[in-house]
């Protein structure tokens, strides 16, 4: 976490506009004491926050869902495109397919893996085994849960800054097929199939999506060059039985290959020539069951996955080749006993991960095997709840013939309550501890690369931090509102120090506090007139008031203080829709990378300026077949300002890009 001073004075102005703001919309709400009927979202169903289906009402963390309706009208093609219009935090895009992305002032990891990572991707409730989020596609998304905070009780290792959960459709209706085409900027061609539906007691749901896409030209003008690919193909499927009652068995399967990717460099060394290959794919085996009462829930999990990497540098008169093979396979097993106004929720996870890699460490294996416990109490006419969760994670990491074998274990605990003095309203408190493991290389490691001799420490404890969050969250009718501040001590930072002998080793010495602001709101201004159709404006905000090393004082490298994500969605409910978005990003300091050689001291810490980023999408149905389908045409213009802006410095984004296409639905 590499840090630089800021101006608080610059810092705080935005942060206390935007903070009144959100205040003043969120009472905007009518009293509730003449509310006749309480919006259902409160109601809403969630499972990240407690592995268990429970209502949003009952969750004491901060958490966020990006519903279905929201995905379909979205312009983002993947996981990573879609938190970026709804700016969660943290966006790391760059060119191709890598897209890593952050919370809180944490993120996840920068080139696939989830174990060096401070943020935590899932799918389905398990480790997704990568914080690429551009790996993921959208296509088969039901929904995505974020966690805003840590959620190592539930989750583990990486899940200090948050948790974000892709949780795949699950057939429930007729059965249904959809195909799709695309055309668009710079060379955009894209086909899809989708299906979906029930049949007795078996159920499926699935998606295939083909694509490729030219180099393409900044808002200037300038083509950047490395920036296509020859094809990306990804897929999902979900399918399940329901043997008994409450009592199903589903695969999830999920599949991603790109072949021929740009690999650019920074815009000013770009190689033409350079190209990478990436896939992934996984599948899991799901058993979810409970008795009719649903006094006993339980689900039990088996999953293996492979993600592979090659960086193929194009040289003269050869070409060297990097590359990196992880396999993933894990087993989660809880079980809840729900006894009237009590929950207890108890389970094991254990995943491991085997490395192979072309460089040096060439082999790492990861096995880590935990235990947790959690509690939920519900008192005053379940208008008072307690929740509470503790969790022991054992951990070890082996070298292989690059170093040693280390072991190290943590335990993690949280609790918080909410309160709902009236219906739709909803008071929180939380408490949550977030930790990471130190990696393989940092524990154990033994190996000389480039000339340099690195050293593993085995005494590294975890990089742990101490979370406090309070929080409002108000729904009424089509109102939908939220409030929170929170508060981060971060600890044990690990970080690389060079030994007397010159040999780099790793040792406990960062230290950081991070806190502020969090809010969301949106309402539906057609019901205020009854009208049957939709016209519902959003307004969502992270402002960070504090981001500072403890040790130095300075704030915290790309980290900006205000993000922002506001727009507007129309409906007619009678096959017309449209989304108009704006995406901010404030200004943050970063290291200069793209002119440092490094052979020199550290680079430059420049500021890079913020940014807003324009998305629009109108989608209407032109025919109606009857009971031989539908057809609907549908545009999007991605950066219709077409503004000059780089989410990673050195790796500027397209310019305005245009894009139609036809969806046949049956």
């Amino acid at each position: 976490m590499e840090l630089v001073k800021l101006n608080h004075e610059k810092l705080l102005n935005p942060c206390v506009c935007v903070l009144f703001l959100s205040l003043f919309l969120l009472f905007l709400a009518p009293t509730p004491s003449y509310a006749k009927n309480a919006t259902t979202s409160l109601n809403e169903i969630v499972v990240t926050a407690s592995r268990f289906k429970e209502m949003k009402k009952e969750v004491t963390a901060n958490i966020s869902v990006i519903n279905e309706d929201e995905i379909k009208l979205s312009t983002a093609n993947d996981l990573g495109e879609l938190l970026a219009e709804k700016n969660v935090g943290y966006i790391g895009k760059r060119p191709g397919t890598l897209t890593p992305i952050g919370i809180r002032g944490f993120r996840t990891g920068s080139h696939g893996g989830d174990l060096n990572g401070k943020v935590l991707v899932l799918l389905n409730g398990r480790r997704s085994g990568t914080g690429n989020t551009a790996k993921i596609m959208t296509e088969n998304i039901e929904r995505v849960e974020i966690i805003r905070g840590p959620a190592s009780v539930q989750y583990g290792s990486a899940a200090i800054g948050g948790v974000v959960n892709v949780i795949t459709k699950q057939g429930k209706e007729e059965p249904s097929v959809s195909v799709k085409g695309v055309l668009g900027s710079y060379g955009f061609e894209q086909s899809s199939a989708s299906f979906s539906g029930k049949v007795d007691n078996f159920d499926f749901s699935g998606s295939v999506t083909r694509s490729k896409m030219d180099d393409y030209s900044t808002a200037d003008g300038k083509k950047y060059h490395n920036t296509g690919y020859d094809e990306k193909l990804r897929s999902s499927f979900n399918v399940g039985y329901e043997f008994f009652p409450n009592n199903r068995i589903g695969i999830i399967g999920n599949y991603f290959d790109a072949n021929e990717l740009g690999m650019p460099g920074y815009i000013s060394k770009n190689d033409k020539n350079d190209y990478t290959e990436k896939s992934s794919e996984s599948l899991d085996v799901v058993y979810d069951g409970a008795t009719m009462d649903n006094l006993f829930q339980w689900k039990t999990r088996y999953f293996f996955g492979n993600d592979e990497a090659n960086w193929y540098r194009v040289n003269p008169d050869s070409t060297s080749h990097n590359k990196r093979d992880t396999d993933q396979e894990g087993i989660q097993a809880q079980f809840t006993w729900s006894p009237g106004c009590h929950e207890l929720t108890a389970g094991m996870d254990w995943v491991n991960y085997e490395i192979d890699n072309t460089m040096k460490p060439k082999t790492i294996e990861y096995d880590n095997p935990s235990y947790f416990l959690l509690g939920k109490a519900k008192y005053l006419n379940k208008s008072l709840i307690f929740t509470g969760g503790i969790r022991y994670d054992e951990y070890e990491v082996d070298m292989k013939q690059w170093g040693g074998i280390e072991d190290d274990n943590h335990i993690s605990p949280k609790l918080g309550l909410s309160y709902l003095p009236v219906e739709n309203i909803k008071l929180r408190v939380n408490y949550a501890q977030g930790f990471k493991m130190p990696t393989a290389r940092q524990l154990a490691g033994n190996y000389e690369r480039y000339g340099k001799k690195y050293a593993g420490n085995a005494n590294l404890d975890p990089e742990t931090s101490d979370t406090y969050q309070a929080g409002i969250d108000i729904y009424y009718n089509e109102l939908e509102s939220s409030l929170s501040y929170f508060y981060t001590d971060f600890e044990d930072k690990i970080e690389d120090v060079s030994r007397d002998d010159g040999v780099q080793t790793w040792e406990n010495v960062g230290k950081a506090t991070v806190s502020g602001f969090e809010g969301e709101v949106s309402y539906d201004l057609a019901t205020i007139g009854d009208f049957d159709w939709q016209f519902k404006p959003y307004f969502n905000f992270t402002c960070l008031t504090e981001y500072e090393d403890e040790e130095t004082g300075e704030d915290l490298l790309n980290t900006s203080d205000l993000k922002l994500s506001y727009g507007l969605i129309f409906s007619d409910f009678n096959g017309f829709s449209s989304q108009i978005s704006f995406s901010y990003v404030g200004e943050q300091r970063v290291q200069d990378y793209e002119n440092w050689n490094y052979m020199t001291p550290d680079p430059e810490k420049i500021e890079k300026g913020g940014f807003t980023v324009t998305d629009v999408s109108i989608e209407k149905r032109i025919g109606d077949f009857s009971s031989y389908g539908d057809l609907t045409l549908r545009g999007e213009i991605n950066n219709l300002l077409d503004k000059n802006y780089s989410y990673v410095k050195g790796y500027p984004m397209p310019g305005r890009s245009f894009y139609l296409g036809l969806r046949y639905d049956i």
